[in-house]
């Protein structure tokens, strides 16, 4: 099984560490990840935008960077969601454009192969004990690309389960938005902000120590208002908290 890494342009630019755990997971599971260095941005905030025409040349990019590999594992719904949702449609209205079936071939060949971490591991390894420990509270939010188009369910909260020494709490309005959504909280700050302020005070009514969620553009959006507001509740990524182990909590 050849798997690569899609790191997402967020978590390359900023939350580095969500990389790095996600292949550190993958590989204690006897997962050889491949890092294909021709991959940038998936055009996620162009195509959001409303300028389709400026993704297709992404669209071609991933596709040739992340050809033969089985499986194109990330740790971002909301990329997921992008490649598997909308790259179809791109390469379809390029059809009936009359430009061509290239584009809409490398949409439709890559997008089935393209998974969110928690998939993956529960899905195709089957696996939701990895042998993870992480002694804290901790309140999971579930960001809308995951929750609404992916569907991803019980998934991350099956994982989170079985970590040791961990403890689950339920946030109250969990299926509720952040308010992040991308180029929505440019376009729509206050708004946006207003939701966020939402969120943070039901995550931190649980009593949580931390804010687990399986999208860095939220937990990004979330955490900004969280220092602002002098909380001492802070984000972490399920890559991480999946990633721990015993050993490393002990140094």
């Amino acid at each position: 099984m050849r798997v690569a890494l899609f790191a997402t342009c967020v978590n390359d630019a900023l939350y580095p560490n969500t990389a790095i755990a996600t292949v550190r997971l993958l590989e204690r599971l006897g997962v050889r990840v491949d890092f294909p260095a021709a991959q940038t941005c998936c055009g996620q905030p162009q195509y959001n935008t409303g300028y389709r025409r400026l993704t297709e040349p992404l669209v071609n990019r991933m596709a040739r960077a992340f050809a033969g590999y089985d499986y194109v594992v990330t740790p971002s719904g909301s990329c997921v969601a992008m490649v598997r949702e909308n790259y179809p449609r791109i390469g379809a209205k390029a059809r009936a454009e009359g430009r061509g079936d290239a584009l809409t071939h490398a949409a439709d060949e890559l997008a089935p192969r393209v998974v969110e971490l928690t998939e993956f591991l529960v899905d195709v390894l089957g696996v939701v004990d990895i042998g993870a420990y992480y002694p804290h509270t901790v309140t999971y939010h579930p960001s809308c690309h995951g929750l609404r188009v992916l569907g991803l369910g019980e998934r991350p909260l099956r994982l989170l389960r079985a970590v040791r020494g961990l403890r689950l709490v339920e946030l109250p309005g969990a299926e509720e938005c952040c308010g992040f959504g991308g180029t929505f909280a440019v376009k729509n700050p206050d708004v946006s902000a207003a939701m966020g302020a939402d969120k943070i005070a039901h995550a931190a009514a649980t009593g949580a120590e931390l804010l687990c969620g399986a999208d860095n553009s939220c937990l990004m959006h979330l955490d900004g208002m969280l220092r602002r507001a002098d909380s001492p509740l802070r984000t972490v990524h399920i890559a991480e908290i999946l990633a721990s182990t015993e050993q490393e909590a002990a140094v």
